[in-house]
């Protein structure tokens, strides 16, 4: 996406790590450019290459990519002029074990649900709109200015006919509720901040949807992590006991999986996935360096600063802020998007698999073990969720706790509730 695109500017090949990305050329391409690219990578159908074996689900197969992308006469005709390159996005590094070193080049939509729950949409999207309307921010320079008609162009009126982004429409005209929409059936969960903007009557993202949501996902997804968990604590015991139950492991990404591809029949959700993952990896790009938008406003946190601390520095200047777990959200969602793709696809099924979200005694390059000791961190101090705490069960000093529970969580009375906590900010603020 754009993040692996300001990596191509400066790294055609992707194959120096110390090459620093260049948002500043990204930004600065003509809309209609963006837009042609955006259906050229659409079209190169990455995410079923990137897989080690067929997707299950519809979505990234090759009769749903061929069924909704530009016909390749149109794309030759006009094409975006911008060299895609191998577009392995920033960051991801595939295990070697899973046997792929090919391309993935757009976000699963976990990336998107997680950064949106930063409030960035609504505080660059209010940035541009005070652009746009009066002078309460300092003068924009020529950069900004491109990136506000750029912003604005993509992702905040409705799309060109018969193109890719084209999400919302007469039928479902407001793209807050669709994107909504689109969370709710997949993970079960709302934002956790209350919609900007027009008043909405109720909460018309659940409407019509029947039985197509995923409540239980998080409450699966957290067992699964205090499971991978016990299973770190236990990977270099060399006596004792051990509670670490692989085929318990694999029974919940199975669940996740089978949970993940239900919503995806028939290839739903394929086209609105890209879209909103797309919005959502352009806003990322603005905040995670220093770019002229960043500079205009003030925002800088340093070369080494975090795209968190630069979004709340751009939050003050329009009256909204951020959740304080914010930083924690930038950095997961980087991390899950790849994995949630691995679990969907079934990579973890097979209890040997399973094995790889814990053990790292004596394996050369445990990544995604390493990586899942980073996202038990991230997500426990984001959510206040102990994952790390052993569960009681029993009162009775001579009782043994079991190891595994009897039966997979059930959906919490809370399940309909934000995933994370809500700031004290008022009502434009509610992140």
């Amino acid at each position: 996406m754009f993040r692996t695109l300001a990596r191509l500017v400066v790294d055609p090949t992707l194959v120096n790590p110390s090459a620093v990305p260049s948002p500043e050329v990204v930004f600065a391409h003509n809309p209609v450019q963006l837009s042609r690219w955006l259906e050229e990578v659409f079209a190169v159908n990455g995410v079923v290459k990137y897989l080690p074996t067929p997707l299950t689900a519809p979505t990234g197969n090759q009769p749903v990519i061929d069924g909704l992308r530009m016909p390749s006469g149109l794309l030759t005709e006009l094409p975006s002029a911008i060299s895609q390159g191998t577009a392995i996005p920033p960051g991801y590094k595939v295990n070697p074990l899973l046997g792929t070193t090919t391309a993935l080049p757009w976000d699963h939509l976990i990336y998107a649900f997680l950064l949106e729950n930063t409030g960035i949409v609504e505080i660059l999207g209010e940035v541009v709109r005070r652009y746009k309307v009066g002078e309460t921010l300092a003068p924009p320079s020529i950069q900004t200015l491109v990136w506000a008609r750029n912003t604005e162009e993509l992702f905040f009126r409705d799309p060109p006919q018969f193109h890719i982004l084209g999400v919302s429409s007469q039928l479902r005209p407001d793209a807050r509720v669709n994107r909504r929409n689109a969370y709710w059936r997949m993970f079960g969960r709302d934002l956790s901040h209350s919609p900007l903007g027009a008043p909405l009557d109720g909460q018309p993202w659940k409407r019509d949807i029947g039985a197509g949501s995923n409540t239980r996902f998080f409450d699966i997804w957290e067992e699964l992590l205090r499971q991978v968990w016990q299973g770190i604590l236990n990977d270099r015991n060399s006596g004792g006991p051990n509670a670490t139950d692989r085929s318990y492991i694999a029974y919940l990404c199975q669940s996740l999986s089978e949970m993940l591809t239900m919503r995806r029949r028939g290839g739903m959700l394929a086209q609105e996935e890209f879209a909103y993952v797309t919005m959502l990896n352009w806003f990322h790009l603005t905040v995670e360096y220093e770019t002229p938008v960043v500079k205009d406003l003030k925002a800088e946190a340093g070369v080494n600063g975090n795209p968190a601390d630069r979004l709340a520095a751009i939050g003050a200047r329009v009256g909204i802020n951020p959740p304080r777990e914010s930083r924690e959200l930038f950095e997961l969602a980087g991390l899950l998007s790849p994995l949630m793709w691995f679990i969907e696809n079934g990579a973890f099924n097979d209890e040997a698999d399973a094995e790889m979200l814990y053990h790292s005694n004596l394996v050369p390059n445990p990544v995604i073990a390493d990586a899942m000791i980073r996202i038990i961190d991230l997500w426990q101090s984001a959510t206040g969720t102990r994952i790390k705490d052993p569960t009681v069960v029993s009162v009775s000093p001579d009782a043994k706790r079991p190891a595994q529970p009897l039966r997979l969580p059930e959906p919490t009375p809370t399940a309909a509730a934000p995933v994370f906590a809500p700031s004290s900010n008022g009502t434009k603020a509610k992140v």
